[in-house]
């Protein structure tokens, strides 16, 4: 597996990786109508507009896109940063590659240049993220009226 830089070619791949995993991963965690208003929203143009002002990662396996990332300013803030869409196909979950990309995005200049990074995660996610040292913003523990639950960083 390499994780490299997001291409314009890259968003068919990588909107039908998101919509397969929100179908499956998240399921467990939210009724049918939020999985499928996500799912509906992660359009090959979504994923673009995205990549248009953050700096997006795709990890790759052979020829197939199975995981991605992306870092980008917090509000236009210079001091603060938020990750974005990091997703990981169902049957590569729990063998590093989402460890592999948040390591790839805390390596990125938006990070770097950070005191603060968020992440609006989803119900989900926030195991994954709490195991990497991310903590509830403001000790809010439940999902706001977005369903996600954010998470937060200081450097």
């Amino acid at each position: 597996m390499n994780i490299r830089r997001f291409t314009k070619a890259d968003a068919q791949d990588v909107s039908a990786l998101i919509r397969k995993t929100v179908g499956i991963s998240n399921r467990e965690d939210y009724p049918e109508d939020v999985i499928n208003a996500l799912i509906d929203l992660e359009t090959p143009e979504h994923v673009l507009e995205r990549a248009g002002w953050t700096h997006f990662y795709v990890a790759v396996e052979g020829e197939s896109i199975i995981g991605c990332g992306a870092i980008g300013p917090y509000w236009g803030k210079e001091d603060e940063s938020s990750l974005f869409t990091i997703f990981v196909l169902p049957e590569y979950q729990g063998k590093g590659v989402g460890r592999a990309i948040v390591d790839t995005l805390e390596r990125d200049e938006f990070f770097l240049r950070a005191n603060r990074i968020e992440i609006p995660a989803s119900i989900t996610g926030v195991p994954f993220y709490r195991k990497l040292g991310y903590d509830y913003k403001n000790g809010i523990t439940e999902p706001d009226e977005e369903h996600i639950i954010r998470l937060e960083k200081r450097r």
